[in-house]
């Protein structure tokens, strides 16, 4: 059975706006700011949420409020969902059947590469396409130039549909693996933790000698910054598997963390975030790293439980 099936043009297209027809169901935050933005843009959204009062506001401006989330399914050719999680995606879909087959069904709720596809599957089953996506942005953002949202599955599911995907935000594909969307939002929530909880350490150390964590964000920034300009060196590095030190090894990174360790306890601020970090680069050096320049580390991560590479 297709992944991609055809749909009629009469289901596709609205004879009056030319825009495509496009259900949105869960109306959180999120939800709301997603069939909004539709909305804004002409298309004829049709909406469903399980409280039905959250549609109410949107009903007003135009929206179709569907009575079930399968007559909302029925109704369009692209279904966006973005309920609590993806449990509850799985909730909602799987007592329907027949009413997804020749939609594609975009789920923009938060869960697992292991999620994602097991929902792509049920899609299949469906004769549906289905593509798995990762909101960049807070609510507010949604329809600006502020937000992105990368989505992984079918690429001709991804072409139809990318002129009204984009009325969300700058809309990526990643793949035909629908799992990528899902990998990339946990890598980017993980370096978004790590650069905070750098910055509120930093913070906490230099407040404890009277330094407003407002003084400290300007040179934050650009510290940041410097180490963005890394980033594609680093990268190369990895996919090549090798890591020449042209500037310090990881043996010299280790005298700076213990730098760090030590000003920490001296001004009274919790050094368990740099006591992690060395004791991730003590491994590196056990495994034999300690001559190789940072991007080494990535090894340390690559390993499984314990386990040395």
């Amino acid at each position: 059975m297709s992944t991609d099936p055809p749909v009629n043009e009469r289901a596709t297209r609205n004879p009056d706006s030319g825009r495509t027809a496009v259900a949105v169901i869960g109306l959180g935050l999120m939800g709301g700011a997603l069939a909004r933005a539709f909305l804004r843009a002409g298309h004829p959204t049709t909406v469903w949420n399980r409280t039905a009062a959250k549609a109410d506001g949107l009903v007003a401006q135009g929206a179709e409020p569907a009575d079930s989330a399968g007559a909302a399914i029925a109704s369009s050719p692209l279904v966006v969902i973005c309920v609590s999680d993806n449990d509850a995606v799985r909730g909602l879909l799987e007592p329907l059947s027949g009413v997804a087959a020749g939609r594609v069904v975009v789920n923009l709720t938060s869960g697992t590469s292991a999620q994602a596809r097991e929902t792509a599957e049920w899609a299949r089953r469906e004769g549906a396409a289905y593509l798995d996506g990762a909101i960049m942005a807070a609510p507010e953002a949604i329809g600006t130039g502020d937000a992105t949202i990368a989505y992984s599955g079918p690429r001709p599911a991804f072409d139809r549909h990318e002129p009204a995907l984009r009325v969300l935000g700058a809309a990526t594909h990643l793949g035909a693996d629908p799992g990528l969307s899902s990998l990339h939002e946990a890598a980017v929530m993980g370096l978004m933790w790590n650069i905070l909880n750098g910055f509120l350490h930093g913070a906490a150390l230099l407040g404890s000698a009277g330094v407003d964590a407002a003084a400290f964000t300007r040179i934050a920034v650009e510290g940041i910054g410097t180490v963005t300009g890394w980033l594609p060196g680093l990268a190369r590095q990895v996919d090549e598997g090798t890591y020449p030190a042209p500037d310090s090894t990881i043996d010299t990174h280790l005298a700076a963390m213990d730098h760090l360790i030590h000003e920490s306890e001296a001004h009274g601020v919790s050094a368990e975030l740099p006591r992690f970090i060395k004791a991730l680069a003590d491994r590196a050096v056990a495994d034999g790293h300690g001559g190789d320049g940072y991007a080494a580390m990535v090894e340390r991560f690559r390993a499984s439980s314990g386990a040395r590479t």
